[in-house]
């Protein structure tokens, strides 16, 4: 017999997580699919940053900045953790946006979210200032609050709160049919060892990001939304400068890129926006995109990064939603909702960023929520996600006291990649050699346990690539050993591959 549920939720990227766990948490049977990994495409290729949009101003997108700041409040109280506040430094030089506009921009720009914990912007001379010493020419300047954030790990710690409010969670399963029932869905799904499933839900939700229109066409559905994909791409590079702040650049186009601290020793450069056609999952980073992104950096930084010093790229595809605009840059990040109701409710989603995926989430349910009689009310606006209660600096300075033996760059990755649940992998460990086999760079066997068990990682690239960035320090030597590990446990055991939900009660981690 068919397994019922009230929602299948199809894409295992940031908006379908959060809708997963919003609608569990209002007691909902939910089951999300994702044909690959948890973030395995745009929800962890964007710029890591949790923030309003200070540009989207220049095009009018009121609603959106404010909105987005709203959330970025939400968030830094539900994830402390893995959203974090970083000071952004905004030069001015020839060619920028007039001195008057800047200000009047970042004069509206702390008003628009309402209350706020971040402090407010100010004008420097970055001339006496440290924070112009990377600059060509420092001259006048601005300093402005906004957040960073782990995409990734945002992304997954939000599917395991929905797993752990009844939701299933299916990674690496596709949806290969779907069909209206009645006054319910039909679907099929493919797992990764070959086998089938059939489920019946009463509400199909569409937010395959990229791949919205396919999923649209494969369940029979029209729709009058369009598409427009645009990609972006980033670099990374050894550090450019010390300290814990970012600039953002005004570049001679009129587009912007971000220099981001990443990962302790590491620079983060982007992004790009190009028009894209073709499969989501093809693009890459051009040569021509690298050299953009290190001359938009030269314009500006005394001691600007070469080609040759890209340590590490990645591209993502956005899937916005087609308003018409002449350029990629001034397409809206808003989200629009595409809601089918002749016979059993579909909902598609087009657009989103990463900062309101919660609202979206939200919104998305009041939508159904004529379809959905036996849902609670709204719940996530003063919850927390697992992990997020606490400061990750004063946890990380607890871990070094109470795990000498962890070094401390391991103490502070893990305390701002688990938060407080790092005291549940690392249990009473006294040394290193309590917490298994060491795969180098403070990755122990009871850490990649967790992830296995805790966080559906299969493979080497679901470990150091987005539940990690440890992919930046690995050998790749030490990457061949992960890999064969993991094999060696899902083959064991089964377990995640064939797409189970996040279970409870395993004991290989402490």
């Amino acid at each position: 017999m068919s397994e019922i549920f009230d929602l299948l939720v199809v894409g295992g990227g940031i908006n379908g997580v959060a809708i997963a766990r919003d609608a569990a948490g209002r007691g909902l049977r939910v089951l999300l699919c994702e044909k690959g990994d948890l973030a395995a495409a745009t929800s962890s290729a964007s710029s890591k940053l949790v923030h309003g949009g200070l540009r989207y101003l220049e095009h009018g997108d009121f609603r959106l900045v404010r909105e987005s700041l709203a959330e970025r409040e939400v968030l830094l109280r539900m994830a402390p953790h893995l959203v974090r506040p970083m000071r952004f430094v905004l030069p001015q030089g020839r060619g920028s946006r007039p001195r008057w506009l800047v200000r009047l921009g970042l004069f509206l720009y702390d008003r628009l979210g309402g209350a706020r914990s971040l402090p407010g912007a100010q004008s420097f001379d970055l001339r006496r200032d440290p924070l112009g010493a990377p600059l060509r020419a420092p001259g006048a300047g601005f300093v402005y609050a906004d957040c960073r954030v782990d995409d990734a790990r945002l992304t997954v710690v939000t599917a395991r709160d929905a797993a752990e409010r009844g939701a299933t969670i299916l990674t690496r399963t596709a949806l290969v049919a779907a069909r209206r029932d009645g006054e319910g869905w039909r679907a099929t799904l493919l797992c990764q060892d070959g086998s089938t499933r059939e489920v019946v839900a009463r509400i199909l939700i569409n937010a395959a990001g990229p791949w919205v229109l396919d999923v649209l066409h494969l369940a029979g559905l029209g729709t009058h939304a369009a598409l427009r994909l645009v990609k972006g791409s980033h670099i990374v590079v050894p550090r450019l400068y010390p300290g814990d702040h970012a600039y953002l650049l005004q570049n001679d186009d009129r587009r912007i890129v971000f220099v981001i601290p990443f990962e302790r020793e590491f620079s983060l450069i982007g992004t790009t926006e190009l028009p894209f056609a073709g499969d989501p999952a093809t693009a890459q980073v051009t040569e021509a995109e690298i050299a953009y992104l290190c001359g938009a950096v030269a314009r500006w930084f005394t001691e600007p990064p070469g080609p040759a010093d890209v340590v590490w790229q990645y591209a993502g595809v956005r899937p916005l939603y087609e308003d018409r605009a002449r350029s990629a840059s001034a397409v809206t990040r808003d989200y629009v909702f595409d809601l089918d109701v002749a016979g059993a409710p579909a909902l598609s989603i087009f657009g989103g960023k990463l900062t309101t995926h919660r609202r979206l989430a939200e919104h998305a349910l009041a939508r159904l929520a004529p379809h959905l009689p036996a849902g609670g009310p709204p719940w996530t606006a003063t919850s927390q996600l697992p992990g997020g209660t606490g400061d990750s600096a004063a946890l990380t300075a607890e871990l070094r006291r109470d795990y000498r033996f962890l070094a401390a760059d391991t103490a502070e990755r893990m305390a701002h990649s688990y938060g407080n649940d790092t005291r549940q992998i690392l249990g009473d460990a006294r040394r290193m050699a309590d917490l298994g086999r060491d795969f180098g760079h403070g990755l122990s066997e009871v850490e990649l346990a967790w992830l296995v068990e805790r966080e559906w990682a299969t493979t080497a690239e679901d470990v150091l690539w987005r539940r990690s960035k440890l992919g930046l320090v690995m050998t790749p030597a030490e990457a061949r050993e992960i890999a064969a590990y993991l094999a060696s446990v899902t083959r064991a055991s089964g377990f995640p591959g064939e797409g189970a939900s996040a279970p409870a009660g395993r004991t290989a981690y402490r």
